[in-house]
């Protein structure tokens, strides 16, 4: 299956699944609440209006690129978020009061039913609508603030196969995932970066994923890491939202930013008596997206020359080449993130029925691989049972 046809399935299904799902929305929070005809000509509008930014936001702020499409793409993200919600608070509502109703019934099938008039239909269909937007909000509200609010930091400890003694205790702050773009700025960076530091790691690598647009428009908002601040410095390996923004152009941009952008190599890290090789390699969904083998993940090519028998820890955006690639080549230590551990319910139900390693540390005998949740956010500013975190790994020989 070619890309062009991938990506017109893709937007196909997205299209089939925004506008059933509006349609839905309309009649259980407009259709049903009230018959006078002007409510529903505006439930109409307006699901018709949001269901459109869903569709078309990214399309407008490409070819209309100003402050004002901003914003209408913000609106959209925002609404992706909670119609997520209100969709599952109607269906779960409208679900209890079906099945009450069937209760209800059973238990009176010798008695003669009373017919249920059209007042309390419509009665019970505004409780129901209300009680929906309310657990909406509450749980909308929940998400944004978790997802502005600083990450948690999750401290963990792996023994890394072949480390020098005089390297124990070795600290890696790993960031995956941050996403900057139109909800993402410098302000949200700057403190990022100090919260950063503030863990005194020995080594700071950002695990792709950094950005959502072009250098022209991120460049200050990503222009923070130069304030990163760790013996070994900063390393950073290629998302996929890095090809969809210019992986070449932002490459060029983090280096004169003072970042190490590793693509499909390695470096060692330590002294001449003591170090341990940090591999890097490009994303591993490239090539299938149609770009060439020489920015695609190349794990062969990143480790040529090395001896195998060296320690070794390697920065993978993508999970997925785990298993089939890093333990055969004998990586000590992956780091990865991309799966954003859901992001916020239920899709992090979904990521864990999807992916083998979702989020968290993972273990295969002496090899191990840590999958963040993200320390941004993609789409919907929202983060429910799916915390955003700054990893702080600790190397022990």
């Amino acid at each position: 299956m070619t890309p062009a046809l991938r990506l017109v399935i893709f937007f196909g299904l997205l299209t089939l699944l925004v506008v059933s799902g509006h349609i839905y929305l309309y009649r259980r929070l407009f259709r049903d609440t009230a018959k006078h005809p002007t409510w529903r000509k505006a439930g109409v509008g307006v699901m018709g209006l949001l269901g459109a930014l869903l569709l078309g936001n990214r399309l407008l702020t490409r070819l209309m690129p100003s402050e004002t499409t901003a914003a209408v793409a913000q609106l959209s993200w925002f609404w992706m978020g909670a119609a997520t919600y209100l969709l599952l608070a109607v269906l779960s509502l409208g679900g209890v009061r079906k099945l009450s109703g069937w209760l209800k019934r059973r238990r009176a099938v010798e008695a003669v039913p009373a017919p249920v008039s059209e007042e309390r239909r419509e009665f019970l269909a505004r409780a129901t609508a209300g009680a929906a937007l309310v657990a909406t909000g509450g749980m909308a509200s929940y998400g944004v603030w978790r997802a502005y609010h600083p990450p948690v930091v999750n401290e963990v400890t792996v023994k890394l196969p072949g480390l020098p003694k005089a390297l124990d205790g070795f600290t890696l702050v790993q960031l995956s995932d941050i996403h900057v773009g139109p909800l993402i700025q410098r302000r949200f960076m700057d403190a990022l970066v100090a919260q950063t530091n503030a863990l005194k790691g020995d080594l700071v690598c950002i695990t792709g994923d950094l950005v959502d647009g072009s250098v022209e428009e991120l460049g200050f908002a990503a222009g923070a890491l130069r304030d990163l601040r760790s013996r070994h410095g900063t390393y950073f390996v290629t998302g996929n939202h890095e090809y969809y923004s210019g992986d070449e152009e932002w490459s060029d941009a983090l280096t004169r930013m003072g970042v190490t952008v590793l693509r499909n190599r390695h470096v060692r890290i330590g002294e001449p008596g003591a170090s341990f090789d940090l591999v890097g390699v490009d994303d591993w969904g490239a090539q299938r997206s149609g770009y060439p083998a020489s920015r695609g993940y190349d794990l062969a090519k990143a480790t040529a020359g090395r001896d195998p028998e060296r320690a070794s820890v390697l920065l993978a955006h993508q999970p997925a080449g785990w298993r089939e690639q890093a333990l055969k080549a004998g990586m000590g230590l992956q780091l990865s993130g991309h799966t954003h551990g859901g992001q916020f319910f239920p899709f992090n139900l979904v990521v864990s029925a999807i992916w083998e390693h979702p989020a968290g540390l993972y273990r295969e005998g002496d090899r191990s691989i840590y999958v963040s949740r993200g320390t941004g956010f993609w789409g919907p500013p929202l983060r429910v049972a799916a915390p955003p975190e700054i990893v702080k790994v600790t190397l022990l020989a």
